[in-house]
């Protein structure tokens, strides 16, 4: 079946359809991972967006149960160069085909990708329609246009849990974990919750929207601000949450959670043009001088220069482009990072940061 991306700007690229049939819309970014599809499709920040795949074979490994990063794929649409219909791998369940189907997530193969990320590179990330029930070329440009935008959007309330929850870290009998965090779910990827059990924490995770006298009252040792989609500027009501945390209980944040904090610290944010995303991003360590290969996912940034410089030290530095990756309070027992040291499927280089955040509960307990 014949499929196009249409972009708000006029430019289309036609295709092959593979997964589900029908007509999605939200703004189109890319991902330069080799591997790891699952991964992004199953990770909360690509709510609202389409995503393009630079690297060109996808689905070579099919599907499993075991490497989802949340409940359900988020992902608007899903845009490959050669989509694999033979996959090979043991621990496979299923063709990325008919995992897509069974979402509803419309796939486009056999499209030009290197063209589309150098569009995107060069003007920027935009809304997109991608559709498989019509291939008239104007409608589909009207229906990109007519898409919301990503920037003032709100999208944590589509991914958040709606109810506490505890999550299940795998302890050996004499290893009960003597630390508790709660983790604020702003589209929390299941690879930061299992990196906080494996840390030696107990994880008690709650709604976006929780209050801080509810997430005090669980008496928690750390509080964990997670990733998730769209803009941080439209949370007001969550930044004051986390300004009544502030000097209460050591805070560790990722991604979102980093830009929520920056926000919470008197900071401004901003949209970047066509955001961070894969498993290649330099960083480096303001601190000890390495650079860190980092998985990232995000759109938006904190400005640095906004920060009050006399109580937030910048602690990473991209390497590409200059942009703010890591801070903390001078004075108060709280870090962030903007990318993700959990780095589901990978690389490893800051994973680090978890014991770290451990080690900062103990020494404020």
């Amino acid at each position: 079946m014949n499929a196009l991306l249409a972009l708000e700007d006029g430019r289309v690229f036609h295709g092959r359809a593979f997964g589900a049939d029908g007509e999605r819309t939200g703004e189109v970014v890319f991902n330069t991972c080799m591997t790891g599809y699952q991964e992004v499709l199953t990770d909360p920040s690509y709510a609202g967006q389409i995503v393009v795949m630079t690297y060109p074979q996808i689905g070579n490994y099919g599907v499993n149960s075991e490497d989802v990063e949340s409940r359900r794929p988020f992902v608007e649409g899903f845009v490959v160069r050669d989509y694999s219909a033979r996959f090979s791998n043991w621990r496979a369940h299923c063709s990325l085909e008919e995992y897509l189907r069974a979402h509803g997530i419309i796939g486009l193969t056999d499209v030009d990708t290197r063209a589309i990320v150098r569009h995107i590179r060069e003007r920027g990330a935009m809304r997109a329609c991608l559709t498989t029930t019509t291939l008239d070329e104007s409608r589909a440009v009207s229906k990109a246009r007519a898409a919301p935008s990503m920037l003032g959007r709100e999208l944590v309330h589509v991914v958040s849990c709606q109810e506490p929850y505890q999550w299940e870290g795998r302890w050996q009998p004499d290893e009960q974990p003597s630390v508790h965090v709660v983790a604020y779910d702003f589209g929390a990827k299941f690879n930061i919750l299992r990196n906080l059990a494996k840390a030696g924490c107990r994880v008690t995770v709650v709604p976006a929207f929780t209050s801080a006298e509810d997430v005090l009252a669980l008496n928690p040792d750390g509080i964990f601000l997670s990733n998730g989609p769209g803009d941080p500027e439209p949370l007001v009501s969550v930044v004051e949450q986390i300004r009544k945390l502030l000097g209460r209980k050591p805070i560790f944040g990722i991604c979102l959670g980093h830009q929520l904090l920056g926000l919470a610290f008197g900071g401004r944010t901003y949209k970047l043009k066509f955001g961070h995303r894969g498993g290649n991003q330099p960083v480096r360590n303001e601190l000890t001088g390495k650079v860190e290969i980092t998985s990232q996912n995000h759109g938006f940034a904190v400005d640095a220069d906004s920060l009050p410089d006399h109580e937030i030290e910048v602690t990473h530095v991209n390497l590409n482009d200059g942009t703010l990756e890591g801070m903390r309070h001078r004075s108060l027992p709280i870090f962030s990072v903007q990318y993700h040291p959990e780095a589901s499927p990978g690389p490893h280089d800051s994973v680090y940061l978890f014991d770290q955040f451990l080690d900062l509960i103990k020494e404020n307990r």
